[in-house]
């Protein structure tokens, strides 16, 4: 296993992001503790098994795990099998209302709008069993975006494409693999400075939804989003 550093930014966000690589032919065996854990695929294929059940594991695949849970990870591929994990501590209470998905495709979730051209498409949030965050895809234009700030917690990992994360007053280069943490009411931009959309896989908490960002005056940046109070 492969951790990543996501580098100091002040407060920690209570979010833990590691790269997990599995060998051809091996498996991995993990367990939550008391925190949530969702897994992203980032290359290879396998499975991952949990309470008996065993589920399929590709490319552009996530998985959702909650506290109290051991499960096990198997790459049967000729190439290693990558994810990112992402641990969320302290979650929330569950919610028995809600229903458990423990993998879903990528391309089966919905393409939706974000501030400016941007979209994202939503892999597990609390309709899908994720009780204290939002897990999702997001791809980010050849463009750059007015300087915003989110009212969440949020670790990044670049999967595709390169640029540049303005944040703090400090101007980071980013590439695919880089890992970023954002405490909330972060003024930043992140810049795609290449020929293609970027795209990156991220989790917040609280959970609601990605498009929902401000100017660093406090103004909504997406239409719909409630204004808030800036310090």
């Amino acid at each position: 296993m492969q951790a990543t550093d996501p580098g100091p930014r002040g407060r920690r966000t209570g979010l833990e992001q590691v790269v997990i690589e599995c060998a051809p032919g091996s498996s991995i065996s993990r367990g939550t503790g008391k925190a949530e854990e969702v897994l992203f695929v980032l290359a290879g294929s396998g499975e991952l098994s949990l309470a008996g059940e065993r589920y399929p594991l590709e490319p552009e695949t996530g998985a959702y795990l909650a506290p109290g849970e051991e499960y096990d990870v198997y790459s049967q591929g000729s190439e290693p099998l990558r994810l990112v994990s992402v641990r969320v501590e302290d979650p929330i209470a569950a919610d028995d209302r809600a229903d458990r998905a423990v993998v879903r495709r990528l391309a089966d979730q919905e393409e939706q709008d974000a501030t400016t051209s941007r979209t994202f498409r939503i892999v597990a949030d609390p309709s899908t069993g994720l009780r204290s965050a939002t897990h999702f895809v997001g791809y980010v234009p050849t463009e750059r975006a007015p300087d915003h700030f989110h009212t969440y917690d949020e670790v990044i990992y670049v999967i595709e494409g390169e640029g540049r994360l303005h944040a703090g007053g400090d101007r980071t280069e980013v590439a695919a693999g880089s890992c970023l943490e954002l405490p909330a009411r972060t003024v930043h931009c992140l810049e795609n400075t290449g020929e293609d959309v970027m795209r990156l896989v991220a989790v917040f908490r609280p959970a609601g939804s990605p498009a929902a960002a401000y100017y660093p005056d406090g103004t909504p940046a997406y239409p719909g989003t409630p204004p808030v109070i800036t310090a």
